[in-house]
């Protein structure tokens, strides 16, 4: 029995490890005077490349949704690659650009991945544009490892506004670098609205 036990502790540890795939990031350009331009039009890039054997054959999903007082509104898709054949996975990564503006009371988001662009898709924002910002879970990590197996939304950014402090201070690295779920950032860290940007592998 103890035999059987440990072979089933071992092919379930096995199956896991197949599925993960490493995840890293690049940010918008290394040009200075571009980034500038960039950051004075609120504009945020960035390139997310995946690595992991399990991503062969996979077509991949994007999701955003909104969290207005800590209450989420329904999905939007910003692309479904299962629509075409043309979008699965040949090989063992896949890397894709993000693009996000928010500006005049509108966040405004655009895709790019191998060959193709998404469309673009816009959202209203509930404070001043210039308070929110594009956050990532990477923290000072050099890579994500994710389990692709569940088919499940993964998170990859926030756009959210600080968290605020009794003497007036904010802070947006706090929340995405704490160990809160990411569908409860705002009503543990009393941020009244943002955004969730997630991927599915299926």
């Amino acid at each position: 029995m103890k035999r059987i036990l440990l072979l089933l502790v071992f092919l379930t540890n096995a199956t896991w490890a197949q599925q993960i795939v490493k995840v890293s990031n690049n940010y918008a350009t290394e040009n200075k005077e571009v980034q500038e331009l960039i950051d004075f039009q609120n504009i945020y890039i960035e390139k997310l490349n995946f690595v992991g054997e399990a991503l062969k054959g996979k077509y991949y999903e994007v999701n955003i949704q909104e969290f207005k007082n800590g209450k989420p509104s329904p999905k939007v898709t910003l692309f479904d690659g299962s629509e075409s054949d043309y979008f699965k996975i040949s090989l063992e990564s896949l890397s894709l650009k993000f693009f996000f503006s928010m500006t005049d009371g509108k966040l405004k988001t655009y895709m790019k991945g191998p060959g193709f662009g998404s469309k673009k898709s816009y959202f209203k924002l509930h404070n001043d544009s210039e308070l929110y910002a594009l956050k990532d879970f990477f923290g000072s990590k050099e890579f994500l490892e994710i389990n692709i197996a569940s088919e499940t939304d993964i998170p990859i950014f926030a756009i959210i506004t600080p968290t605020m402090h009794k003497d007036g201070s904010g802070s947006y690295c706090e929340v995405v670098q704490s160990d809160i779920k990411p569908e409860n950032l705002g009503t543990h860290f009393k941020i009244p609205h943002y955004f969730l940007v997630s991927i599915r592998f299926k």
